[in-house]
């Protein structure tokens, strides 16, 4: 991470590093760590420079003047002497990158780069001393400058793939106004914020920590944490995470973590672990880069034995320091990481926070996901799917006087209601409430008393349901609806049936999965009649039902056992051993819960469609995988015979610095795959 970006978070100190201060001014990258502590602006300062003592050097070549036809006198002091300062102080990275990779014992790219600058730096002083005729300071000043700028676009591309990390630190407000004892705000750093505290926030502004509404209702902006582009709707009691936005309201919020503990600390440190992570891929680049070392060595040593037995000491140099250079592994180093820092940025910024690679790389040959029913394909919370009064015409007012009833009450079911009651209109009011334990509630409403309940009710009353409505309860009952009557006295006037909503996305969700021939299956601990009816909604074929929480993974375990790739779609809660059995196992919930320990995948969105995402954005995070490491490795079965000098019969000869600009351009053309990421996922 550049120096810049440790500065950022170090401006967030306390709630705002949001669990990024461990990475400040961490440049470390997964396979690519040659690079640690490298900064893009140091790269190009020293570009600029080594570029502008480069040209000089250029011009006073005697080579060049015998090109363009020109002649200068008194400039043979102009090569040796900023050609040297372009080797010591613009390859300086390079020297001390070759030092610590001879001293890990992993040689690299940096000591091939190292040992190519230095040939070329000892041939030519060894030049300029007499001791044979080679001019080569201005191949070795290009060399140099060239690297330089090499590296520098690398970085760039590095730095904005991990930006993430620092947009994150960035969404968190540098002060956040205190509520005191007696109800007066005080602006105060958000880094002096504790647990308990209660904070204002004003319509417009971040959250400065995660917390619980205690006054105000009002819609939030929690696309920075979800990926959910619409507002939602929060109201006293919901949590509510730092970083998000409050779009038109002002809100109270206790204060319930801070810092390292936040929602948005816990997503900053899953992008940064997943960045830092090792794929399959990344493996197999790291193994081929390590082998091309020893390769690029003995096709060296082969180049200049070669053209020195025959007499071409200038050749044995130059193609050997060509050889060096054009054989440094910089797009192996980059081909992966920067696909999995592209990849996991946009993951994070959708909503998908990757913990684990190999999750994300086995997703695209999932061959079944297997969903649980409560939270994941319903929301985990009663609505009203259904209502009947016995008189003909009557079911909304049915469904208001239901409202009116429940009003005052704080059960579920009764929410439920009263929301549903509000959409076909105004809730009546009601007087003289009271409940009844296990058995239901009773008002007056418009001068009726009336009441509300189950089948206690029913029993209590000496009620029957009517003939009118009775097919209608009945199969609301078979689905395993919760059925309520509404009664006046002992005459049933009408019955409601409640069941957890299916979500609106989630018969989406699994038309597209057949589509891609993955198989869905359910499984829930409910009921079968409530299972086999939901499942027939979604077009779920294969559903098990009933199965302890406990015995969710055995289910998995049987199915991986029929030979399927299994994905597991949970809450996170009770899933987590079927989670962990799971071939990829992928946590579903709030943004506020993004630790989820047993899944290599967190859903921050409660959206069955997000597995779809994510299998995608496997898919394409794969191809952009062997796509760079194709050209990466195809590229040098190419060029290290050009540099070597193997055709220079039919008049092919590599010089040293279109070597170095044609292994940047293999940098650039990698960086620049993997930057499509971004429109093919």
């Amino acid at each position: 991470m550049p120096d810049s970006a440790a500065g950022e978070n170090d401006k967030h100190s306390g709630a705002g590093k949001a669990g990024h201060d461990k990475h400040a001014g961490h440049d470390k990258h997964a396979g690519h760590d040659k690079h640690a502590g490298h900064d893009p602006a140091a790269f190009r300062r020293r570009f600029w420079l080594s570029l502008a003592l480069t040209m000089p050097v250029v011009v006073s070549s005697s080579m060049v003047m015998e090109w363009f036809g020109y002649n200068l006198s008194g400039v043979g002091w102009v090569g040796p002497v900023l050609g040297t300062v372009v080797f010591l102080w613009g390859g300086q990275p390079f020297l001390v990158g070759a030092e610590r990779e001879f001293k890990s014992r992993a040689p690299g790219m940096m000591l091939l780069i190292a040992m190519a600058i230095t040939v070329a730096w000892s041939a030519s002083m060894a030049s300029s001393l007499g001791w044979f005729d080679l001019d080569f300071w201005w191949e070795l000043a290009a060399l140099v400058t060239i690297m330089l700028l090499g590296h520098w676009l690398e970085m760039s591309a590095i730095g904005q793939a991990k930006g993430a990390l620092d947009a994150l630190a960035k969404l968190l407000p540098d002060e956040a106004e205190r509520i005191g004892e007696d109800g007066a705000t005080t602006t105060v750093p958000a880094s002096e914020l504790v647990v308990g505290d209660l904070v204002l926030v004003r319509p417009g502004a971040r959250l400065p920590a995660d917390g619980t509404i205690v006054e105000g209702s009002g819609e939030l902006d929690e696309s920075m944490i979800t990926g959910e582009s619409r507002p939602v709707p929060r109201t006293v009691g919901d949590r509510v995470v730092a970083g998000t936005v409050s779009t038109d309201a002002a809100l109270r919020i206790k204060v319930a973590a801070i810092g390292e503990d936040t929602a948005l600390a816990g997503i900053g440190r899953l992008v940064s672990a997943a960045q830092e992570s090792k794929s399959k891929a990344q493996a197999l680049a790291d193994r081929f880069a390590g082998l091309l070392f020893y390769v690029a060595l003995a096709v060296a040593a082969i180049t200049f034995a070669a053209w020195a037995l025959v007499g071409r000491m200038d050749r044995a140099v130059t193609n050997t320091v060509t050889v060096l250079v054009i054989a440094c592994p910089h797009a192996l180093g980059l081909a992966i990481p920067l696909v999995v820092a592209i990849s996991t940025s946009m993951s994070a910024h959708a909503g998908i926070l990757v913990k684990d690679r190999l999750a994300l790389e086995r997703m695209r040959t999932i061959g079944a996901v297997l969903f649980d029913k409560t939270g994941t394909l319903t929301k985990g919370e009663h609505v009203v799917t259904a209502y009947r009064s016995v008189a003909a015409g009557e079911d909304d007012g049915l469904l208001r006087i239901a409202a009116a009833i429940e009003a005052d009450s704080e059960h579920p079911l009764a929410r439920a209601i009263v929301g549903a009651g509000a959409a076909v209109g105004s809730v009546l009011a009601a007087t003289n409430f009271t409940s009844s334990t296990g058995r239901g509630v009773e008002a007056t409403v418009a001068g009726h008393v009336y009441a509300i309940g189950g089948p206690a009710l029913l029993r209590e009353r000496q009620a029957t349901i009517p003939a009118a409505i009775s097919a209608d309860v009945e199969a609301w009952g078979a689905r395993g609806a919760a059925v309520l009557t509404v009664l006046e006295g002992t005459e049933v006037l009408g019955a409601l049936a409640l069941e957890d909503g299916i979500r609106p996305e989630a018969a989406e969700a699994v038309s597209e999965l057949n589509k891609l021939n993955i198989r869905t299956i359910m499984i829930t601990g409910d009921a079968r009649s409530v299972a086999n009816a939901v499942g027939a909604e979604l077009g779920i074929k294969e559903v098990f039902a009933e199965v302890l929480p406990e015995d969710k993974s055995k289910t998995v375990a049987e199915l991986q056992e029929r030979g399927l790739a299994v994905a597991m779609v949970g809450d996170g809660v009770n899933d987590a051993p079927a989670l962990a059995q799971a071939d990829v196992g992928l946590a579903i919930g709030s943004g506020a819960d993004v630790a989820i320990e047993s899944a290599g995948v967190i859903l921050a969105r409660n959206d069955p469609r997000a597995v779809l995402a994510v299998i995608r954005l496997s898919q394409a995070t794969y191809r952009k995988m062997l796509q760079n490491l194709g050209w990466a490795a195809g590229y040098n079965i190419i060029t290290l015979p050009l540099a070597a000098g193997a055709f220079s019969w039919a008049g092919l000869d590599i010089p040293p610095a279109v070597g170095a600009v044609l292994m940047s351009f293999s940098t650039i053309v990698v960086a620049l795959n993997a930057q499509l990421l971004r429109r093919t996922a």
